[in-house]
Formats: structure tokens, sequence, C-alpha cells
């Protein structure tokens, strides 16, 4: 919009001169025009052709050109219409740079051929505001004193402009102050400048810089303007004593704090500036020496920092006085108080006094009972001073604090067991309340006193022994032992036997050694007389008042090989044992010739027979079963066979040391006749021999299967009342091989023994027991029963 009015403006210049200044005036010699400055290249300044008065028709056959004078060719003619146009921009500041001319001009030279004319043209370059006012600098700075009176008048810069008359600088305009205001002057020249005056007292405490906008206007229209900004800095007066924040300071520190840590930083400010606002921190005359000795005052920057170790304990409040002085000329100063606070540190451990300590203390002391008085003690104060005792939870004892919490009653919380403890580690610790906490701890050694609460205890019960027999008289034969948990005295632990009556007992028989427990056999045991036995051991203390406990023994006696085997049939007569018999001759292979019968009145291996010849007169005739001592016929008799035989038998168990016993069997041949009428003979004596074994063989059953049902019962009570498993002390014997229906191992130390049983009873046995086949009687029952008839 604005370059569209300015070409509207140079058209109507353009325009008005060529209508004030239509120069055709034959007689002149001078041509003049007047355009405006910063007209559009191209733009038409007037038809020269036309103005000179040439024909244009015959422009382009006379050369018209033109010349410029002196400068650059800013103006051009077209040669064909004659037209004088712009051919590059005018600038009338740069063509004519003197602000002191108050016209600018462009002179050319115009020239026309056939014929030659000359013609002198003038073209006037005419101002435009096309230039705003500028200062040479776009701050000022001014330095002015706080004490300046007011009214007081300081030169400005002024503002020049390159256009000239009214384009030019008319008027300044300063920002809007209190302090300031401006004046304008006109110099000689007509120069407009400016002068700033002070209108109200400066304080540079409020105000230390004022920031100021001069604008300088010219007269052009429209108008263009110019600034420049203008920093008045206030100089300084000392009339500003120091001040702190506050006038009073409270700060806390903490005792102990490293020396030369920091307490505070006071800081005191001086609103003057330089060496007005320098500041000196000082103590005052009010301060005590030992608050200075424990301090130190950086007199540069305020920091008071720790001297000297601070301790609560000492001291508890520090209060001083602090001068901070300038440096000014006439130095000012200005004070506060400072009140430090010193702050407990956990820094002391709690301390334990035991006192009325007892020791050692009875087992069965009741509870509650006081065994120590616990006495606590902390320096710090506060939380830091508050002491809470404890002792280790698991122990029988415990803390009870007093009603002022300075002392606690150690007691017992529990009953003591001397048995599982005899004495008492008591760690008591003491811990106070502060952060963090501090403790202490004291250790007592509580010795806990035996009494006599507890009985002897036996290692077993009951208990079972094995005993052989033929044992020597007087020896020891086992041992019993028993224990007792409590100490000393009342640890001392004498055996005796209990026995029931005054009468003959089995106790009688046997002696126990005090001491140790040792028992021992006053006379030497007989298996076949006495199996088993049973009594009791008393163990007592020697405390007061004594306890004791008794013991169940059952002795079970083991049998030994001291009987050898004794032949029933045939007879003993004389200390031997010989027999006849006689027999047809005409009896065939596997005849029953007779049948040897013996005992052995030992049991399990010592009591199995076996049966062997050890003579024959013909070893093709005979055969012996060397398990049931049958004696059989091998085969038939003949005329050449001798009549009469004798066979020799050993009969011998199976002991270790294996002991025997010998028979003499003669068989006589007869004619069958002879041996009919002999056997109803022998037939007749032979019942009543039978009669009276018999009698005897049902005494002896009758006898063994009494003590094996005793037997059997004592075994199941042991049984119940002790859950001993005695599976790997009884072996069952898988293989079996003989007259025995069943058989148990055991052992004794180093020694296996058997018990064993009867199995079948053959048909010679039929009329014993009313059956083929029995089971066993008695494992107890060792008589070798298949030789009895």
């Amino acid at each position: 919009m604005a370059h569209r009015n300015l070409k509207c403006s140079r058209r109507w210049y353009v325009s008005v001169f060529l209508f004030l200044f239509p120069i055709m005036n034959p007689v002149s010699t001078v041509t003049h025009y007047s355009v405006p400055e910063e007209m559009d290249e191209g733009s038409l300044v007037a038809n020269l052709a036309t103005d000179l008065g040439l024909d244009t028709r015959s422009l382009s056959n006379r050369k018209i050109r033109v010349d410029v004078v002196g400068n650059k060719k800013y103006l051009d003619i077209k040669k064909d219409t004659g037209e004088l146009f712009i051919l590059e921009r005018i600038d009338r500041e740069f063509l004519c740079p003197l602000k002191t001319a108050t016209s600018c001009f462009l002179k050319l030279d115009a020239s026309v051929e056939n014929p030659v004319r000359m013609f002198n043209i003038e073209v006037e370059i005419v101002d435009i505001n096309d230039n705003a006012p500028h200062f040479r600098r776009g701050t000022m700075h001014l330095d002015i004193s706080e004490s300046s009176p007011v009214g007081e008048r300081f030169s400005l810069n002024n503002a020049a402009d390159p256009d000239v008359g009214t384009n030019s600088v008319k008027n300044y305009h300063l920002s809007s102050s209190e302090h300031f205001s401006v004046e304008i002057q006109t110099g000689r020249d007509g120069t407009k400048f400016a002068d700033l005056i002070l209108k109200k007292p400066l304080d540079r405490e409020k105000q230390a810089v004022h920031n100021l906008i001069l604008t300088a206007v010219d007269g052009g229209v429209p108008a263009r303007t110019g600034t420049a900004s203008i920093i008045v800095r206030v100089l300084d007066v000392n009339d500003n004593a120091p001040s702190f924040e506050k006038a009073k300071y409270v700060v806390d520190v903490m005792e102990n704090s490293p020396i030369g840590s920091l307490v505070i930083k006071l800081n005191a400010t001086d609103l003057d500036e330089g060496s007005n606002s320098e500041i000196v921190y000082s103590y005052s005359l009010y301060t005590s020496e030992r608050t200075q000795k424990m301090f130190n005052l950086n007199p540069e920057n305020g920091e008071i920092r720790v001297k000297e170790m601070i301790n609560y304990e000492d001291l508890k409040l520090y209060e001083m006085e602090i001068i901070a002085s300038d440096k000014g000329p006439n130095s000012v100063s200005g004070q506060c108080k400072l009140t430090i606070q010193v702050t407990d540190m956990n820094d002391n451990h709690p301390e334990i006094s035991i006192k009325s300590f007892q020791s050692p203390i009875k087992e069965d002391t009741p509870t509650d009972t006081v065994i120590a008085v616990v006495s606590v003690s902390d320096k710090d104060s506060g939380d830091n001073g508050i002491v809470v005792c404890s002792v280790p939870l698991h122990l029988p004892f415990d803390l009870k604090p007093s009603p002022d919490g300075q002392s606690y009653s150690l007691v017992t919380k529990d009953y003591l067991d001397k048995e599982t403890t005899h004495m008492y580690t008591i760690t008591v610790t003491a811990k106070d309340l502060g952060s963090p906490t501090l403790s202490s701890t004291k250790v007592i050694q509580v010795e806990v006193q035996d009494v006599n609460d507890n009985r002897p205890l036996f290692t077993e019960s009951p208990y079972t022994f094995y005993v052989l027999e033929n044992n020597k008289a007087g020896m020891s034969i086992f041992s019993v032992s028993a224990t007792d948990a409590d100490g000393g005295e009342n640890a001392a632990v004498t055996y005796s036997l209990v026995r029931m009556s005054p009468g003959l007992t089995i106790t009688t028989f046997l002696n126990i050694n005090e001491a140790n427990g040792t028992v021992s056999a006053l006379k030497s045991f007989d298996f076949e007389t006495l199996k088993t036995f049973q009594f009791q051991v008393v163990a007592s203390d020697s405390g007061t008042p004594s306890l004791s406990n008794n013991v169940t023994v059952n002795v079970f006696i083991l049998d030994q090989n001291d009987n050898a085997p004794v032949i029933l049939y045939p007879l003993s007569s004389n200390g031997s044992a010989q027999g006849v018999e006689e027999i047809p001759r005409n009896v065939n292979a596997g005849h029953l010739v007779t049948k040897v019968r013996a005992y052995d009145a030992d049991i399990g291996y010592n009591g199995w027979l076996l049966f062997s010849l050890q003579e024959v007169t013909d070893h093709s005739l005979f055969a012996l079963d060397r398990y049931t001592g049958q004696i059989r016929t091998l085969r038939s008799f003949t005329e050449t066979d001798e009549a009469e035989h004798k066979l020799l038998i050993l009969v011998k168990d199976n002991g270790n040391v294996s002991l025997s016993a010998t028979a003499t069997v003669i068989v006589k041949l007869v004619e069958p006749k002879e041996a009919f009428a002999a056997s109803d003979v022998k037939s007749t004596a032979k019942d009543d021999e039978d009669s009276n074994v018999i009698f005897y063989l049902m005494i002896t059953l009758g006898a063994v299967s009494v003590l094996f049902l005793v037997s059997i019962i004592v075994l199941i009570a042991m049984q119940c009342s002790k859950s001993t498993d005695y599976t790997s002390k009884y072996l069952p014997e898988t293989n079996y091989d003989g007259t025995l229906c069943h058989s148990i191992q055991y052992r004794s130390g180093e020694k296996r023994y058997m018990l064993l049983a009867v199995k079948n009873l053959y048909a010679s046995e039929a009329n014993l027991f009313s059956s083929r086949k029995s089971h066993c009687l008695s494992c107890l029952l060792l008589t070798n029963i298949n030789q009895f008839t």
C-alpha cells in the first residue's frame, strides 16, 4: 500500500513539474525537469523530442541521444519516440550526500544529427521521506550519582536523518519515567538535539539502573522514527548500614560434630555497592570467651564453624552477638543475636550394674524368685537416655522393671532342671531408645544346685539273661546297670535283691554286688532240674530322701551236653545193654527184627540221637535205621547162613562233644514152629515189660508238658511287657532231617543254641498217643521219643 502511494506521488510530481515547466522556449538554452527520487526503473520522465520541438517521425534517422555530465547515467531516451525515462533507480542522498545542499540536479546533454543540434537539460531530484532518523550509538550509558540534585542536565547524542527539509529530525520523545524528562535544543545549523533532565532524586538502593528509550521523529508524512536506549546507572553513596535477615537466630548443632563442620552461615546485606557494601563479621564484646573458643567466626563470609568438640553433657546452650560492618569511608554496622542449642547425640552406652546376686540356686526354686537386681543408667537425655533391658527368651529367667524404670529384678519364670542345664549363662542386654540404638551387655552365670528329684533308671526293663547250666558256683553270671540323672550323692546308685519271703527261694542262691550290679550264683544250675526263674533287683540312690526303682530279671538256663544216651531196650543188665531176638529162618527181606530204644535227658542237638552199626557178623543180612533204631532184614535167610548173629549198636547224641552208649543185639535163627512158640512166651513177657515202660513214659511226658506250658506263659508275658525284637536272636531252622518236627535257634554271646520238638510218632507209638501222627507237644521235649516202644 505504501509502495502504491509512493508511485502515485511520483507521477504527481512528474506531472506537476511538467505542468510548471513546459520548457519549449526557443531562446532558452537549458531545459529543466523535476522528478522525485526513488522512481522505478523505466518510469517516463518526459517526451524530450516533443519538448525540444523535434519531429518524432524523423528521429530514427537523426540518431537522438543523451549523455550524463559528471554522474552515472541514470536517465536514457528512446530513439524512436524521443521519450526520456528512468534507466536506474536514483537515490538523492547518494547523489547529493552533502546535507547543506538545498537542491540536487542531474545534468544531461542531448544531441541529434541531420542537422546536428545540442541541448542542455537539467533534471532536479526532489527529496522524499525515505530515511528514518537514527542514532550513531544505539545505546547510551550515563552514570549519575544518587546524590545529584533535581534539575541537573545531562547531554544526549542527537539523531541523524539523511533527508532534508521537513523530512529531517523535528522532535524527540522520552519513555515514561518519574525521575527523568527531555528538553529539545536547536543548533545554529537547525539540527535538533535533546538534553536529559533529572526531575526527582535518585535512590540506588531502590533502583540502581534506569532503562529509558529516546525516540527521534522527522517531519515527513507519514513521519519516520528512530530509537536509542539510555541506560542510567545510579552511582552509590554509603547511606545504608548492613542488616541481617533476622534479629535473632536459633540453630541446633549435634554434639560431637566434627571440628570444622558448619553451624550456620550468617548473611548480612548492605544496599550500597562497592566498598560500601563489603561486610566484615565479628563477635561483639558481649560474647563470652568460652563461646568464642568453641566456635570460629569467618570475618569474610559470616560462616560459624565448630572449633572444638561439643559435649551436650557439658553445656547445652551457647549465646553470642555478631556484628556486621561495611568498608565504606564512613563505616556503619548492624548486629544480630545467635543462640546455638546443642542436640544430644546417642553417644553414651547404657551402664549395667548387678546387685544382690545369688548363685548357686536349687533346681526346685519356685518361680518369680529374685536372683539378682540389675541397675541401668545412661548419661544421654530424652529417648537416648531411656534404657530397656532384656534377657534371652529361651532361658527360664525374666526381668521385671521397677516403677522408676532404673532397675530390674532378675526372676525365675520357669522351673529349673539341673539334669538339663547345670549352668545358665544369662546375657543381660540394655538398649537405649536412641537412633541409632546403643546397647551394653552383662553376662551372669547362674549355677543350678542339684536336688534328688530323679529315680535311678535301668538300662533295660525287664532284663533277660541266658545262663549255661553247670556254671561255677560263686562266679558272676550277669550284671544289671542303672543310672541316675541327678549329680553327686543323689546319683550314687546301690543295688539289692528283692527277697519275697524268708523261706528258701531262688534268691537264696543269688548274690548282687551293691556297687556295680553284678549278680553271682552261689550254686551250679542244672537244666534238667531248673530251666527258668525270675527275680527283681532294686536300684536306690544316696539322696535324702532316697529314691529307688526296681526291674524284673528273667533267667533262662541253657542246656549243655552233660547227659549220655540211656538205652531203654534192650534192657541194661549188669551195666551192659544186651538182648536176644529169635526170628524164623523163613522171613522175607524187610522183616522188622527189633528196635533199639534210647533217650537223652538233654535237649536240642544234645538230645538228638543217631544209631549206627558198629559190629555185625554179616553186613548183607541186617540194616539199621539211623534215626529210628529199627533193625530189619536185607534179604531172606539161606541154609548156609549162620544160626546166630551179633549186632553191636552205637547210640550217640549230636552235642558239640558227643556222648554215646552201646547196645548188643543177638539174633538167633530158628525154625518157624520153634519161633512161634517162643514168640508167644516172649510176647507175654514183653507185654509186662511194655506196660512198665509205658507207665514211666507217661509220667515223663506229663512232667515235660507241664514245664513246657510254664515256659510258654513266661515267654508270652515277657514279650508283652517288652517290645524288643528277638527275631535276630531266634533263627528258624529251615533244613530239617530226622525225627524233629521244629527247631528254634537262639544266640547267647558267640554261642548258638537250638530248641527242638518231636514231629511224628510212628506205628510203634500208637498205643501211647492214640494217633499215628501227632503234633509237637513241647519245644522243650528233648528226649528222642521215637526210641520208646
